[in-house]
């Protein structure tokens, strides 16, 4: 009976240098790929803004000037928004960006969870109802913004149609009312995101493990309580 003695291969010095070469390589290659957009990114995005930041405390005007001048432009900015009579429109503008932020965050979020809950209870036609309500988020905001305005234009969107159906005593106004056509914008931009936010909330619906909603449904959890007390937080 013989034995046959087996050895381990024995790798030259220039095998083993190319194959530690050749991972090297490997590993470094996402960081290659990634490193031409992250230097754009750094250079053009947050150094802009550092660059505009600097700019905002010289006497800069039309043409960049690199005298500093301390915080005498937001002094300015100061006077300008908050004590001119009537309000400046930068006041203006921080009021309405203030506005359309609490209302557009706010009820994207509540309506994106109340769709994503009632997608969750396996209703039938779910896979049709999906992509209608992720539709609006492949529009670009410029086809949102016209089609919005004429949709509510009092001479031929909404306010038209309900008078050639014999409701004269409608009105709807908004867009054309100064003060109410922030809330028409807001209108359209929840439109066009809570289905992105309900696709959102659907996948961590989804994502949690039903263990725990069956232990809770035997402790005789009623839904709103599931929702509320376990869902929801999760």
């Amino acid at each position: 009976m013989s034995t046959v003695a087996t050895t381990d291969p024995v790798l030259t010095p220039r095998q083993s240098t190319g194959i530690s070469l050749r991972g090297r390589l490997q590993d470094a290659l996402p960081k290659i790929v990634l490193a031409p957009s992250f230097v754009i990114t750094i250079i053009f995005v947050y150094g802009f803004i550092v660059w505009t930041a600097y700019l905002s405390f010289t006497n800069s005007k039309t043409f960049p000037s690199y005298a500093l001048t301390g915080p005498r432009a937001y002094q300015r900015l100061w006077r300008w928004t908050f004590e001119s009579d009537p309000p400046s429109s930068w006041y203006t503008s921080i009021t309405n960006m203030a506005i359309f932020g609490f209302l557009y965050v706010g009820i994207c979020l509540a309506l994106g969870l109340f769709l994503a809950i009632l997608l969750d209870q396996k209703i039938r036609g779910e896979s049709v109802l999906r992509p209608i309500f992720l539709y609006p988020m492949a529009l670009s905001f410029i086809v949102t913004g016209v089609a919005w305005k004429w949709f509510l234009d009092p001479g031929l969107g909404l306010e038209q149609t309900l008078h050639h159906f014999g409701w004269t005593s409608f009105h709807f106004d908004w867009i054309k009312n100064k003060d109410f056509v922030i809330y028409t914008v807001v209108i359209a931009g929840v439109w066009q995101a809570s289905g992105f936010v309900m696709a959102m909330f659907l996948a961590g619906l989804r994502g949690i493990d039903g263990e725990i909603m069956k232990a809770a449904q035997i402790d005789g959890a009623s839904p709103f309580q599931l929702y509320r007390r376990i869902v929801i937080p999760l």
